[in-house]
């Protein structure tokens, strides 16, 4: 039986909140949620395109080794700007991008998940992070004003929404004019099997509820963006094979590099 949206939604905030109570002990995008393997974070997040020197004096518990890729690497951040993440989770990326916009800039970051969120401002106060502010909401009703992000930063987290149209939406909404979209996401590059639909496991794994790299253009395009490029990541086969061994997700899915601009 296909479960439904609310079904769905009941167990990514289940498994997240589960994420965050182990600190990223057992991941989900790119660990335990679908393999069972406790989860190397440092490694993980070196695979995804990460540096040693993104990883310094970070929070231990910040990386959880969620991501299918570096939003930051092509994000351009600039000093001063403000930066939006979408699904912050213990804070990571938002703590990376600080460090690029400096202390006149500011970055949000927007979770579901109240344990996620909570992990994110003890990670955020323990280590000093002043303009860094974490909001508990939904990607897709975004508590942030109209008009007031210079960039939007995601890593694997807009496969998990929904209601992915009105993502988009949401993201154009609080986008200045001339803002941009810099996300790393899982796109499905032929039809999912219903086997992988239907698979809860697979679906809080950022897998079954990919969108066709088609149907994501056009989602983009409705919203209004434009100068949009989707690009897949060089390593995405190493990246979503060792995620499910076995299950052949990667002859469906990559790991894509979405870039946008308002």
């Amino acid at each position: 039986m296909k479960p439904d949206t609310n079904t769905k939604r009941k167990l990514i905030l289940k498994n997240y909140a589960a994420v965050a109570a182990s600190q990223g002990a057992n991941g989900c995008c790119g660990g335990g949620c679908c393999s069972g393997s406790p989860l190397d974070a440092k490694s993980a997040a070196r695979a995804l395109g990460y540096t040693d020197d993104d990883l310094a004096d970070m929070p231990d518990a910040a990386n959880m080794g969620l991501g299918c890729g570096n939003p930051l690497a092509i994000a351009a951040l600039k000093p001063g700007e403000t930066v939006l993440d979408l699904g912050s989770g213990g804070g990571f990326d938002c703590f990376l991008a600080s460090r690029r916009v400096g202390p006149q800039g500011l970055v949000i970051g927007v979770d579901m998940t109240p344990d996620m969120v909570h992990l994110a401002r003890q990670n955020a106060q323990k280590s000093g992070f002043g303009h860094v502010s974490f909001r508990l909401g939904e990607i897709e009703h975004l508590p942030v004003a109209d008009q007031s992000v210079d960039v939007i930063i995601s890593n694997c987290v807009i496969n998990l929404a929904q209601e992915k149209k009105q993502v988009f939406r949401e993201a154009w909404r609080v986008l200045k004019p001339g803002g941009r979209l810099a996300i790393s996401d899982i796109v499905a590059t032929a039809e999912l099997p219903e086997r992988i639909q239907n698979d809860l496991a697979m679906l809080s794994g950022c897998i079954a509820g990919a969108v066709h790299l088609d149907t994501l253009r056009v989602l983009l395009e409705q919203a209004g963006f434009r100068d949009i490029r989707l690009t897949p990541k060089d390593n995405s086969q190493e990246i979503l094979s060792s995620w499910v061994p076995g299950s052949k997700a990667e002859d469906y899915v990559a790991a894509f590099m979405i870039e946008a601009v308002k």
